[in-house]
């Protein structure tokens, strides 16, 4: 019964304004959606501007070596005696990315048998292939699927500040590296 209602007040405000402009209505409504639709296109999608952010958030090893100098350096600055200081980090490798794979085994097993049909020796060969596993992008395009992204192991630090010919400080900001890159203090070197 309510149905009746509200389908007659439809008719009502329809035939209220006229045949004509429910037509124009219709077609300015239909013109704006099409207009839509046409200027969508020229906006990016946000899958895109995801993908455009996790390539930017890749640094190189340069990068990471610039930012690992900086903090160490703002780091021993502050150690008491250690005055302004300069550091330099030296890399083993680069950027490292790990892909996922798939590894497929195909084992073949050979028997020779003798005379009196008694087996005599058993020899297995396994051919293994590994293959990316790949994932299609919001553009279409095939690419590797990453798993991880490993960053470079520190070969070696040098620090040159002022208080670095006093063996305490000398011992204050080897303690300060070792244990902010996690490596041994063979790998560092603290002088003036």
């Amino acid at each position: 019964m309510q149905e009746n209602k509200q389908g007659s007040g439809m008719k009502k405000l329809f035939s209220g304004m006229g045949g004509d402009k429910v037509k124009n209505i219709i077609i300015v409504a239909g013109l704006v959606g099409i207009a839509l639709i046409f200027f969508s296109s020229f906006i990016k999608p946000s899958s895109q501007n995801q993908q455009e952010q996790e390539e930017s958030a890749t640094i190189t090893a340069e990068e990471y070596a610039d930012q690992l100098e900086k903090n160490l350096t703002e780091v021993i600055s502050s150690i008491q005696g250690a005055g302004p200081s300069k550091v330099m980090v030296t890399l083993e490798s680069g950027v490292q990315t790990k892909y996922a794979t798939e590894e497929k085994t195909n084992s073949e097993a050979s028997q020779d048998k003798d005379s009196n049909g008694e087996t005599t020796r058993s020899q297995q060969s396994g051919d293994s292939e590994i293959t990316y596993i790949t994932v299609r992008d919001a553009n279409g395009a095939e690419r590797a699927l990453e798993i991880t992204e490993i960053q470079p192991t520190v070969k070696g630090v040098v620090v040159v500040c002022s208080g670095g010919e006093d063996p305490v400080v000398q011992q204050r900001v080897i303690d300060a590296v070792t244990t902010a890159l996690n490596i041994s203090s063979k790998r560092v070197c603290v002088t003036r």
